[in-house]
């Protein structure tokens, strides 16, 4: 059989397994590529839920997998029965088997048994009760990986952003931009987009302070660490620009003028994205050394298993893995405020 894309079902007790049955009622891909990696008792609980006629059924290996009509395959390690579930709130059972079914999925993928995997929101209180702390999805594969260098990379629609950091407090984050963290960030960047087929990709990097510091009076970080770190990049081949002020470097991509944007820290890269578009970002690993695209959002427990969920980040997110792992590429979306001639 052809290598199947895997879904992982995220924290169960939160909207993943809502979000991942109705986007295979609708996939955007063939639903005949995919397996599921988590419990087929929850996966069709969830099913019932938003009304839907597939049919789940658990699988020991890869090498079962079928896909007779109105049925899906799913892994299942029978590590999370029904019984386990609690809508809504945090269990160290949730986290522990949400753990579980990401590493299965990950050592799947290295071992070239799948061709790429997808991921539903898991709850990092969750993972802590269950003995992974400061552990998000890009910590747990990479550590899986043995990948020093992975990053996050938010997408919606033309606007793509790297992140030099993510799951910091401010203060660390702000202590961990430096020439080097840049410098590397701008290098896996650059060969990450080579690899998707953009031969020379423009890359443009927002700066850490207001202003861009306004030379030296609001900070010390661009001329110290950024500016240094581009320059360097520059010297490499590599096309880059900046420290952009982050007011106005993500307009700037949005017009055309980068591929991609690298952010500083997590909410300077997300608040840009979840603006434009909120419903339909996707989040993509830079530095690993298979695919792996999720959802851009979290487990929202407010509305967990009340068929409230919207879907259409998990098939965005289904849709660039597939374009990915098939094509090598990334699918290219001009700038929107350059195409429509916006001043």
């Amino acid at each position: 059989m052809d290598r199947p894309l895997l879904i992982t079902l995220g924290d169960p007790n939160g909207i993943g397994p809502e979000v991942v049955a109705k986007a295979l009622l609708n996939p955007p891909c063939p639903l005949q590529r995919v397996v599921v990696v988590g419990s087929a008792e929850v996966l069709g609980e969830a099913v019932r839920l938003v009304g839907g006629d597939l049919r789940p059924f658990p699988i020991a290996t890869l090498e079962q997998a079928s896909w007779p009509p109105g049925s899906i395959p799913v892994l299942d390690p029978g590590d999370f029965p029904l019984a386990h579930l609690t809508p809504g709130r945090v269990s160290a059972q949730g986290g522990r088997a949400s753990v579980a079914w990401v590493m299965t999925a990950g050592r799947l993928c290295l071992e070239g048994k799948a061709l790429a995997m997808v991921t539903a929101p898991i709850h990092k209180e969750a993972v802590a009760m269950a003995g992974y702390r400061g552990m998000g999805h890009t910590e747990l594969l990479a550590r899986l990986a043995g990948a020093s260098k992975v990053y996050t990379m938010l997408l919606a629609g033309p606007l793509r952003v790297a992140h030099l950091t993510t799951h910091r407090s401010l203060r660390q984050a702000c202590d961990a931009v430096t020439r080097e963290a840049v410098l590397a960030a701008l290098r896996a960047t650059h060969l990450q987009f080579v690899r998707w087929g953009f031969p020379n990709p423009r890359i443009g990097v927002a700066a850490l302070n207001p202003h861009a510091s306004d030379g030296g009076l609001l900070g010390t970080e661009e001329a110290e660490h950024i500016a240094p770190a581009v320059a360097q990049a520059q010297g490499e081949g590599i096309l880059c620009t900046g420290p952009v002020p982050a007011d106005i470097v993500f307009y700037q991509a949005l017009r055309g003028r980068y591929d991609v944007v690298l952010a500083m820290y997590h909410d300077q890269g997300h608040i840009p994205i979840k603006v434009y578009g909120f419903e339909r970002s996707v989040s993509v690993n830079i530095g690993l050394p298979f695919v792996r695209t999720s959802v851009d959002h979290g487990t929202a427990y407010d509305i967990a298993w009340q068929g409230r969920a919207m879907a259409t980040s998990m098939r965005e997110a289904l849709r660039l893995a597939f374009a990915l792992a098939e094509e090598g590429r990334l699918p290219r979306e001009e700038g929107d405020l350059a195409t429509q001639g916006r001043a």
